[in-house]
Parts: C-alpha cells; sequence; structure tokens
C-alpha cells in the first residue's frame, strides 16, 4: 500500500485541508498525519477526513505537537527521560496520539522509544565524519565503534526497562482504539531501541497483536552505512514482526530522507520482506521538490504495481 506522510509539507501550510490537497495531487489518498501537527490544522483535517478526501493509515506519535513545544520536535518528551516531568508528558501525549488515532482510524501509530544519555556530538557524529571520510575499515574505526557499543550497552538497561513499562502501559490502549504501535528504527545508535535491543522487545512482545515494528529505510540505511548491521539481514530477522515501513532514500553517507530513487537503496531487492499489504509511507523532507517526487512516483508505479 503505497502511502504519504504530511511531513514533507506540513511546516508551509497553516491550513489543515489545504496541506492535504497539496498531497492528494499526487494521486495518493492514504496518508500519515505526522509529528510536528499544530493543533489549528486539526479542524481542516477533519473536514478533509469527513469528506473521505483521504484514507488516515497512520499517525506518528505526537499528533498533534505539545502546545508548548514551538517547533517540530518528536523527541520533545521521552519515555526513558530522567526527568519525571518529561516521562509523564509522554504518556500523557501519547495517549492523546492513540485517542486521535482512533478517531481517524488509523491503521497504526509510529513511536519514538526515547535514548540513552550519550552524546551523539562524542559518538554517531563523528563516527559517521570518519565512514564519510573513507575510514570506515580501517582498524581504528572499528576500534572506536566497538567502544561505542560496549558503552551503549553498559547504560542501557534502565532505559530499555522504561520504554518496555511504557509499552506494557500502551497495550490496552491500542487494543481499546484498534491501532497497532509501531516501534520504529532509528538513526542514531544512542536512540532506543538499538537492533539487539529491538529483537529483545519484540520477543518480549510476540504474543501482542497489537505490538509491532516499524521500518524506517533511511534510518536502518545509516547504520549499515557505519557497519553496524546489515540492511537485509535486518530485515529477515524482522520479518514476523513488520507492520510497515517509512520509505526515504539515502545519499552517501548520511543525508536521508531523499526522494527514492536518488540515493543508494536498492528497493527491488529490499521490498521482498514486506507483506503485500503492509503501508509503504512516503516520508521526506520538506526540502524536496514536488516534480522531484512526481517523477521518482511514476517510476514506483511502473517498478512496483503491486505497492501502490
Amino acid at each position: 500500500m503505497l502511502a504519504f506522510s504530511t511531513c514533507w509539507n506540513n511546516s508551509r501550510h497553516s491550513d489543515g485541508e489545504e496541506m492535504i490537497d497539496e498531497i492528494l495531487e499526487f494521486g495518493i489518498d492514504h496518508l500519515e498525519l505526522s509529528h510536528g501537527m499544530t493543533i489549528t490544522k486539526l479542524p481542516g483535517i477533519q473536514k478533509a477526513y469527513n469528506e473521505r478526501k483521504f484514507t488516515c493509515v497512520g499517525v506518528h506519535n505526537y499528533f498533534p505537537s505539545p502546545v508548548e513545544v514551538m517547533i517540530d520536535a518528536p523527541d520533545a518528551y521521552e519515555f526513558t527521560s530522567h526527568r519525571e516531568f518529561d516521562r509523564q508528558r509522554a504518556m500523557e501525549m501519547t495517549e492523546r496520539t492513540l485517542d486521535l488515532a482512533g478517531r481517524f482510524e488509523a491503521h497504526y501509530v509510529v513511536l519514538h522509544m526515547g535514548s540513552v544519555p550519550l552524546k551523539s556530538s562524542k559518538w554517531t557524529k563523528p563516527l559517521t565524519q570518519k565512514v564519510a571520510d573513507g575510514q570506515r575499515d580501517t582498524p581504528a574505526f572499528a576500534a572506536e565503534r566497538l567502544a561505542f557499543v560496549k558503552k551503549r550497552e553498559k547504560v542501557a538497561p534502565l532505559y530499555y526497562q522504561r520504554a518496555i513499562e511504557a509499552l506494557e502501559y500502551f497495550g490496552d490502549l491500542a487494543k481499546k482504539h484498534g491501532v497497532k504501535l509501531a516501534i520504529e528504527s532509528r538513526s542514531r545508535f544512542e536512540d532506543m531501541p538499538t537492533e539487539r535491543e529491538m529483537v529483545r522487545l519484540q520477543k518480549h512482545f510476540a504474543d501482542h497483536p497489537w505490538i509491532g515494528y516499524w521500518h524506517d529505510f533511511g534510518h536502518v540505511q545509516l547504520k549499515h552505512n557505519l557497519g553496524l548491521l546489515d540492511h537485509t539481514e535486518w530485515l529477515e530477522s524482522m520479518l514476523p514482526h513488520i507492520i510497515g515501513a517509512h520509505v526515504h532514500d539515502v545519499q552517501w553517507p548520511a543525508r536521508d530522507h531523499r526522494v527514492p530513487f536518488t540515493g543508494e537503496l536498492d528497493y527491488k531487492k529490499l521490498l521482498e520482506f514486506f507483506p503485500k499489504d503492509c503501508p509503504l509511507t512516503w516520508e521526506l523532507s520538506p526540502t524536496r521538490k514536488a516534480s522531484e517526487i512526481r517523477e521518482a512516483l511514476t517510476v514506483w508505479r511502473h517498478l512496483f504495481p503491486d505497492r501502490c
């Protein structure tokens, strides 16, 4: 199922219906209502929904954005935070997101589960720069990456447990609203969960039909480029848990949310792991031009007519 996220044009509109109408011009009426949405856009979105202009396939936490957060910041509050207020606010805003997702008859809610208190500026960013500088296959890079992995795993247990507890609470709400909790693969190794943690998390909820895995093509490719995983092998391991995916491309080594077919991803190979009817939601940078997106959609519909 081909779908499209409002993250592409959300920031350019003050009226929700106009935002929806611009995306409909691509010939796509299955939409994900994304994070960063101001509450003032809700009436227009509701109007478009009531008129059956679009089908809401999913919602991305937090929807709408917390009123006190002035920028698009889906990680403004984290379930893993050491601040009790932040954890509580994350729970409150997620409950509201689930309620709205139910009202819009969404199939899923994409969740970020938080992070561990390690600075990206000290770990992921320097490693990425070394990859860009051609050092990925050097012993020094391998040693630094291994040190990062060991440090991350040492501090992780408390934050992993907080993420699990949040999901245990939201599991019943997800069932109540008929909306699946889609735990997203993240782009930074500091984020929760890592791939090892995602495997544990999915096993923990293996018998819970309302909790599963959300694959982000770009995020996983960034980790692939750092040598932290193999994209294809990772997808194969997550096959039983896949709910859907955010589709975008990556320009080497770390520019994601590019338009499909403008980067390094081999969609033909990777799409084999996705059920035919699962949502494949294009999640593109607001900087991408409509003309570029139309061209890519033409290619997509030609190559993957059964994924439209």
